[in-house]
């Protein structure tokens, strides 16, 4: 985690941002669509001193929709039986908000199985609890793909 730029697509809470921050990323982005929550999430940057975070109140998958800046953690927990999960992967992927070697952690309803994603992500580690599916991909760059085919 150290020195990466993290991107938090559905904060809530900011969990998952705030403690890549304590592990020493270079910067987190929370993105989150409630103003309250928002508000908070704010204020509890302010009060940790976390000049290194923003909070952007906004819809994560029409932030997503514009062109990105590369991040090498994305955290991806969209609220469950929403359908927003496959939309925000293809987005993350296709408008260049993932690093070369970036890492996507996607939580998921476990009744969904996996999610599709491009031949070039590795599922790295795989977790269940309850009805929680946590994975952790690792996206290699497309030539280290393509060469492996070879």
């Amino acid at each position: 985690m150290v020195d990466a730029r993290c991107l938090d697509c559905f904060a809530g809470s900011g969990a998952l941002g705030l403690e890549a921050l304590s592990r020493y990323a270079a910067s987190a982005t929370l993105l989150e669509m409630d103003r309250s929550v928002s508000q908070q999430l704010q204020q509890n940057l302010a009060s940790l001193k976390a000049t290194n975070a923003k909070v952007v109140n906004t819809n994560a998958l029409a932030f997503l929709a514009q062109a990105g800046t590369p991040h090498d953690v994305v955290f991806v927990d969209p609220p469950f039986r929403k359908g927003l999960l496959e939309e925000t992967l293809t987005l993350l992927e296709n408008n260049g908000w993932l690093a070369e070697d970036a890492l996507i952690y996607v939580e998921s309803e476990v009744e969904n199985g996996l999610p599709p994603v491009p031949a070039h992500w590795d599922l790295h580690r795989e977790k269940v609890a309850g009805q929680v599916a946590y994975r952790l991909y690792h996206r290699q760059s497309q030539g280290e793909t393509d060469a492996g085919t070879d």
